[in-house]
C-alpha cells in the first residue's frame, strides 16, 4: 500500500495563524489528491467529487449563516466589513462566491496596502477598472511611470496584492499611454504568469520573479544603512525618518555594497530629503525615488539606479519582496 504524504494539519495548540493554517489545509488536500491518482483516474475522480461535496456542504452552510444574521438584523455595513478584513474568512467568502465586496472594491483595497510604499518613493498606482472578461487596468503614476525598476514594482508589489484579493481576476493591464498620447493600454499579463513567478525555474531572460519574505528585525535609527541577507539577496535596508526603504545591495557603477554608511541630505535640501553615497565609487543616488542616480548628465540615456525592494507591512510584520535566487546569482 502507497504510504500517504505525512500529514501537516493545524491543531488549536499548534500556535500558527490562521492563514497559514488555511493555506497549509489547502496544500495537504492537493496533496492528497495527488496520492489518490497512483490509485487510478477513477479513485481520483471520487476524491475530487468528495471534496466538491463537502465545500458546497460548508458553503451552503456558511450562507445560511449570513441569511440567519441578516434576518435578525445584525448583518449590518460594519459586521460585512469585518468578516471582509479577517484573511481567513475572507477567503471561505471568496471560495463560495459570498464576498460582500465586489472585484472593484477590493482591488482597490489591496492597492491601498502597496501605496504607502509606492508613495515612499513618489509613485502611485491608479485604478482604471475592472473589464467584464476579469481584466485589471491600471496606471503607474508619479515617479514609478517610467521608472526603470516599475516592472519589479509592478511584480512584487502591485500585482501579488491584486492577485491576494481577487482571484477571480484573470488578467492586470498596465495603461502606459500619457496625458498628452492618443496611444491605447499596454500589455496584459496573464493571472497564471503571476502565480507561476513563485514555482516555476526562472528564466534568465525575465523581468523578475520571487516572492516575499520577512525582513529581519533590526533597530535602525533614522538615516542609517544595514545590510542584510533575505532568502539568499543581498539587501540594503535604510531608514528615513520613521520610513523603511529596501534595496538590493549592490551599487550598480561599482558592484559593491551599499551599506556602512549614512543617508545625507543635500545641500539646500527640502526636510527628509535623502541621499545614498556608496562608500566605495562615491556614486549618488536618490533613495525617496526608486534610488535614481544623481551623478547622471542629459546625455546619458539609461542612467544607473539602485534596484528597490517593495517593502509591506502585514499583521505587524514587514515582508520585502525578494526576486529569485538561481545558481548563486539573483535573477534580473
Amino acid at each position: 500500500m502507497e504510504e500517504l504524504p505525512e500529514t501537516g494539519a493545524p491543531s488549536a495548540a499548534s500556535g500558527h495563524e490562521p492563514v497559514d493554517d488555511l493555506r497549509a489545509a489547502g496544500e495537504r488536500i492537493e496533496a492528497l489528491l495527488d496520492a489518490s491518482s497512483a490509485h487510478g483516474a477513477v479513485a481520483r475522480e471520487r476524491s475530487e467529487e468528495l471534496v466538491r461535496l463537502v465545500a458546497d456542504l460548508y458553503g451552503a452552510g456558511l450562507e445560511r449563516v449570513l441569511d440567519v444574521l441578516y434576518d435578525a438584523g445584525r448583518l449590518d455595513a460594519e459586521a460585512l466589513d469585518a468578516l471582509a478584513a479577517d484573511d481567513l474568512v475572507a477567503s471561505l467568502l471568496m471560495v463560495h462566491g459570498l464576498h460582500p465586496h465586489d472585484v472593484t472594491t477590493r482591488v482597490e483595497r489591496a492597492l491601498e496596502e502597496v501605496r504607502p510604499y509606492l508613495g515612499s518613493h513618489g509613485g502611485d498606482v491608479e485604478l482604471l477598472g475592472v473589464s467584464d472578461e476579469g481584466v485589471v487596468r491600471l496606471r503607474l503614476l508619479g515617479s514609478c511611470d517610467g521608472c526603470a525598476s516599475s516592472s519589479v514594482t509592478l511584480k512584487l508589489a502591485v500585482e501579488g496584492a491584486v492577485e491576494a484579493a481577487a482571484p477571480e481576476v484573470t488578467g492586470i493591464e498596465v495603461d502606459t499611454s500619457s496625458s498628452e498620447s492618443d496611444a491605447s493600454g499596454g500589455t496584459v499579463i496573464p493571472v497564471s504568469a503571476l502565480r507561476t513567478r513563485l514555482t516555476s525555474p526562472a528564466d534568465p531572460s525575465a523581468e523578475a520573479s520571487g516572492g516575499w519574505e520577512p525582513l529581519p528585525e533590526f533597530g535602525l535609527g533614522s538615516g542609517e544603512v544595514r545590510a542584510c541577507s533575505v532568502a539568499g539577496v543581498a539587501v540594503a535596508v535604510m531608514r528615513i525618518g520613521s520610513d523603511l526603504y529596501a534595496y538590493r545591495d549592490e551599487c550598480p557603477r561599482c558592484h559593491g555594497s551599499v551599506a556602512g554608511t549614512k543617508l545625507e541630505r543635500r545641500l539646500g535640501g527640502a526636510v527628509g530629503d535623502a541621499v545614498l553615497r556608496c562608500p566605495g565609487c562615491r556614486a549618488h543616488y536618490d533613495v525617496r525615488h526608486a534610488g535614481a542616480s544623481l551623478d547622471a548628465d542629459a546625455a546619458d540615456t539609461h542612467p544607473a539606479h539602485l534596484s528597490p525592494l517593495p517593502l509591506l507591512v502585514r499583521d505587524g510584520a514587514t515582508l520585502v519582496a525578494v526576486p529569485r535566487v538561481v545558481d548563486g546569482a539573483v535573477s534580473a
